[in-house]
């Protein structure tokens, strides 16, 4: 019997649901999703003089800051279920990281953990970039925002693991040619 074939004869089993996340079990296998189907949105921006911004927060989860692309729950406030995912992208942009863009493109859906998570989150690319307040975050978040040069994210990523920070999945994005070229 295929995994497919064993999965679609297994009914899912919710085991615990917090107000964010819940935990499932379908057969063998155990598995997290977001409650009430919420997705996020992550935002790709990189300003006209080729520098990314980037974000930086304490997670929970890891104990430590961590280095991402800015992003943020589509929908997740009462009353905002039906949340456009662009408009959610340009919103989370600007509170993280003060910068509005002229332009969000979509680059599609893509999914964080596959193998445990259900999460998706669908990748914007943010272009027009004009700074239009300080950023970091909605109260208590405590966001830092760092405007890397694309030809110095290596060694800045290199520089805040040897520090011990988290550096989030989505910087691959970033690294992708240069780790192909070694």
């Amino acid at each position: 019997m295929s995994l497919q074939e064993e999965f679609e004869g297994q009914p899912e089993e919710v085991r615990w649901e917090g107000r964010y996340i819940v935990a499932k079990t379908r057969g063998r296998w155990e598995y997290v999703s977001r409650t009430r189907n919420i997705r996020a949105a992550v935002i790709l921006a990189v300003d006209e003089h080729d520098h990314v911004i980037l974000v930086e927060q304490f997670r929970v989860p890891l104990g430590k800051p961590s280095i991402e692309m800015p992003a943020g729950l589509i929908g997740d406030e009462d009353g905002a279920e039906g949340e456009d995912a662009a408009t959610a992208a340009a919103r989370e942009l600007e509170e993280e990281t003060g910068y509005r863009a002229a332009r969000m493109e979509s680059l599609g859906e893509f999914y964080s953990s596959p193998g445990m998570v259900t999460e998706a989150f669908t990748m914007f690319r943010a272009t027009g970039l004009v700074k239009v307040g300080e950023g970091g975050g909605v109260e208590g978040e405590g966001i830092t925002v760092h405007r890397v040069p694309l030809s110095g994210v290596q060694a800045f990523l290199a520089d805040k693991r040897a520090q011990g920070y988290g550096i989030d999945v989505r910087m691959l994005m970033l690294l992708g040619a240069d780790m192909l070229q070694r």
